[in-house]
């Protein structure tokens, strides 16, 4: 039986079915779980929220405490919450939000799923705004939480998902991958719960305003004119103008629409701004965004290998913050989920996930001798156990090898 109480009476026992009030100042990443642990209850009381949702069939009710007699399964299926329930006590994700580590191979699929929501959930929110309709943040949150759950459980799995997309619904699933990103990267900056949270919204919503922009030119399929670029270049701003109209965005996210394209340098757009003037949340959009657009096939220039990429990168001198920029590399690995890398022994193997205590040193898929330049049976191999007996001495591009299905050597279970 859900039940609406004020969020002072709750305690430890009862099942927490929703919370009301804005999704910002809710202290949990799920909502829908038994109060056992002394800490979320005493931070569920300083977050701010007014009323809580419980079911007094699944926990404890108001007045019970953990000694009394566990309350009898409810006979009737569980009814649907009073008009005046909050939006987030509707929409609550259907996947499971679970955060219990996980290998590549035991998330890739659950990552799949979520990649394939997050892409028709992203479609919709984005030809709405197309057609005019206000963005409401809060109806991003389970968007957000699933991708995040993902990303705790294993950062690799959903980030290399996403960078696999087409050329068609680049702009959706580009949106999908920062999202995953950012969330990935506040976490390794050591960000708070809350503030991660705000990161994974900003990335979803960073590029919003390209809605705004025509159809031909964003989807155009060779080189923009000058004329273009320029066009193309008020997406920030109109990004920022449908925000700023929307419901409940935050002010975080509206900063990364609007100055996710700046350099520390000042030579960046629209403001020009430079150095500490970029707030960490837009440095931290700067770098994912970057990243994911040239690791990906895109309408006028095909995909970057993620290794060489991040080499790339790292040239490009007053583009980035060196020190998020070497936290984003601590978060997708030195060499990322898919690259190709030459070992001593002259095979060649596909990256298949990180070791977070040996980045020089990852799980891999061997397939390839270079000695006798034919395919060898397929090894998973990890370079930091003890007694590997081989080690990473380069990457390879896959171009000059000739190989066109390198993807699917890592997409399959790596168990």
């Amino acid at each position: 039986m859900l039940k609406k109480i004020p969020t002072a009476q709750v305690s430890l026992g009862m099942y927490l079915h929703g919370l009301e009030g804005s999704w910002l100042s809710h202290p949990f990443w799920k909502t829908k779980f038994v109060l056992t642990d002394p800490a979320d209850v005493k931070a569920l009381l300083a977050s701010g929220v007014p009323f809580c949702w419980i079911d007094a069939s699944k926990g404890l009710d108001v007045g019970q405490s953990a000694s009394d007699p566990a309350p009898a399964p409810a006979p009737e299926p569980e009814p649907e919450p009073v008009p005046q329930a909050p939006a987030l006590v509707k929409s609550t994700p259907t996947l499971s939000l679970d955060r219990q580590p996980a290998t590549m191979g035991e998330e890739i699929e659950r990552a799949a799923q979520v990649v394939n929501k997050s892409k028709q959930a992203v479609m919709s929110l984005f030809n709405e705004a197309r057609l005019g309709k206000a963005v409401d943040a809060e109806q991003c949150l389970p968007l957000v939480e699933e991708v995040a759950s993902s990303v705790v459980r294993n950062p690799s799995a959903l980030i290399s998902l996403a960078r696999l997309k087409t050329k068609d619904d680049y702009t959706y699933m580009h949106s999908v991958a920062v999202c995953a990103l950012m969330v990935s990267l506040a976490r390794q900056l050591g960000l708070d719960e809350a503030t991660t949270r705000e990161a994974g919204l900003a990335g979803l919503l960073h590029d919003v305003g390209k809605m705004a922009m025509p159809l031909d030119v964003l989807n155009k399929p060779g080189a923009l004119t000058d004329a273009e670029f320029a066009i193309m270049r008020g997406h920030p701003t109109r990004g920022y103008e449908m925000l700023k109209d929307g419901s409940a965005v935050p002010p975080s996210a509206l900063d990364v629409a609007l100055h996710h394209h700046e350099k520390m340098d000042g030579t960046g757009y629209p403001a020009k701004l430079a150095g500490e003037q970029i707030t960490l949340m837009s440095r931290m959009g700067a770098v994912c965004d970057v990243y994911d657009a040239i690791t990906s096939n895109r309408p006028y220039k095909n995909a970057w290998d993620p290794a060489a990429s991040l080499a790339r990168m790292a040239q490009w001198n007053g583009h980035f913050d060196p020190l998020v920029f070497q936290a984003f590399v601590k978060c997708v690995g030195i060499y990322p989920v898919g690259t190709l890398v030459k070992l001593q022994s002259g095979r060649l193997a596909v990256v298949l996930d990180q070791n977070t205590t040996a980045l020089t040193a990852p799980r891999v898929r061997v397939f390839y001798s270079t000695k006798s330049q034919m395919p060898i049976p397929t090894q998973i191999l990890d370079l930091s156990a003890a007694g590997a007996g081989d080690r990473i001495v380069g990457r390879e591009d896959p171009a000059a090898w000739g190989f066109q299905r390198l993807d699917e050597l890592w997409q399959k279970a790596a168990t």
